[in-house]
């Protein structure tokens, strides 16, 4: 419970219990069903005269903040008092990405430094939209694609960037890479089509597949990407329609498609006729000296999806992401995209152009790619430092995130719950794993400060 005393506060001692336990079970530290340690014991923990704990725990249970009987002993009730000051009861052991408590360290799985994004240079774009002459023009409903301007600066970005050859007609911007896939999925597919997924892998991309009606059959992933073998295996047998794929920084191991696997994807997709679904969610955080060429920039490559997004690299609010394949496709996609989003965001299209016409976007890329380098690195230190001879991993060449793998067995979940005790939280294998849970963490590192991920990995430590 983390309970802290001070004898030099006016507050009596005993309220400061209340509170503290209070703060506990509302923060989610103390859930339903847990025990609470005696009176004696509390007492001599806190050093303090064991009638002070009795008077604080009278009046936790006469409010209903705890229950007592002589087999369970005192414990946290499964129906909570409501009052004006409780919030509803949300446990901490929750995947909702919600911190309870402002002393919780949380390792999402991936997520930019909010403290780093370009607001100031985005709110200046944004007045300048509102007070250009035009601003009426813009307000009215766009393409179904998207702005064509804005269109082309995307298709100059992956052409420069990427070595790509796209062009305006070949891209469809969407709400973000989720609204993408989202119209990938009920473009392509249809009921009983067969879709080839990494696995561990991104779950919300299945759930969309099996949305369109889709079958999902998983594909290990080995030291350098999904296994060719396994999806051999598969396409002598069954008719397969589509894979999915994160080769850039695989989610959730982090580790790159290879060179040789990537064109051996490509001579069974056009030997198959399959379509190459390619989410690079992460592509502006390489940090070796030479980038990685996406799997849709090949001139051999016949059908394919390629999906990207501004949220990595702006803030994860930005809900700005595209999709560029084939003009037909396209079309598709931007007709669909016409039935659910007629509008788009117009605003935030000519923001997003605004900063990328002026460079703001270009400088903030580099710095950040400076900067999440150099976390990356300390945050190599603190794993070596602390998990030594407890986990393995390899360092990401890229991306914002760890992938860890236990050297002993461990019941990850045990793990989590005793971290959740010390104010820390992860996600656990059940968010990556197709079925049976593998055995790994992934960890974001950019989010966080550095001492807050000093103390997060020293917590871990202690808790492996």
């Amino acid at each position: 419970m983390n309970l802290i005393i001070d004898n030099n506060l006016s507050k009596a001692i005993y309220m400061q219990i209340v509170e503290g336990i209070i703060s506990s079970i509302k923060s989610g530290v103390l859930r339903p069903g847990s025990t609470l340690p005696s009176t004696r014991q509390l007492a001599c923990e806190l050093k303090i005269n064991r009638n002070t704990v009795v008077k604080a725990f009278d009046i936790l249970s006469a409010e209903g903040w705890i229950t007592s009987s002589e087999r369970q002993g005192t414990v946290v009730p499964q129906i909570l008092p409501i009052t004006a000051h409780t919030p509803k009861d949300r446990p901490l052991n929750t995947d909702n990405e919600e911190i309870f408590r402002s002393e919780l360290i949380f390792f999402d799985d991936g997520l930019p430094d909010l403290t780093c994004s370009p607001i100031k240079e985005l709110a200046r774009a944004y007045r300048r939209i509102f007070s250009q002459k035009a601003k009426r023009q813009i307000m009215n409903l766009s393409n179904k694609l998207g702005d064509l301007h804005f269109r082309e600066a995307v298709s100059k970005m992956l052409n420069q960037n990427r070595q790509m050859k796209t062009s305006s007609n070949q891209i469809c911007i969407t709400r973000g890479s989720q609204m993408a896939l989202f119209l990938t999925a009920h473009c392509l597919l249809k009921n009983d089509d067969v879709v080839l997924v990494e696995n561990p892998g991104f779950k919300p991309a299945w759930e969309t597949f099996k949305h369109a009606g889709a079958k999902i059959i998983p594909i290990k992933v080995e030291s350098d990407g999904i296994s060719i073998d396994d999806i051999e295996k598969v396409i002598k047998y069954t008719s397969v329609k589509a894979i999915y794929l994160t080769p850039h920084h695989q989610y959730p191991t982090t580790v790159t498609l290879s060179l040789s696997k990537r064109l051996r994807i490509i001579n069974l997709s056009n030997q198959y006729g399959f379509t190459i679904i390619e989410d690079d969610y992460d592509n502006e955080f390489h940090f070796d000296n030479r980038p990685i060429m996406p799997i849709s920039a090949h001139d051999e490559i016949q059908n394919f999806v390629y999906i990207g997004t501004f949220s990595k690299l702006i803030a994860p609010a930005i809900r700005i992401g595209y999709i560029y394949s084939s003009p037909n496709f396209v079309e598709q996609v931007g007709t669909l995209r016409k039935m659910i989003d007629i509008q788009g965001d117009n605003f935030m299209e000519q923001a997003l152009l605004d900063l990328i016409n002026s460079g703001e976007v270009r400088k903030h890329h580099k710095r950040m790619l400076a900067f999440y380098r150099e976390k990356r690195d300390y945050f190599t230190s603190l794993l070596c430092n602390y998990l030594q001879g407890k986990v393995s991993f390899e360092v990401p060449k890229g991306g914002l995130a760890f992938w860890l793998i236990p050297i002993n067995q461990k019941d990850l979940y045990k793990i989590k719950e005793q971290a959740n005790n010390s104010l820390l939280n992860f996600y656990t294998p059940d968010r990556f794993s197709f079925a049976e849970p593998i055995c790994g963490l992934r960890l974001g590192y950019a989010s966080l400060s550095e001492t807050n991920l000093e103390k997060g990995i020293e917590i871990l430590g202690r808790c492996l």
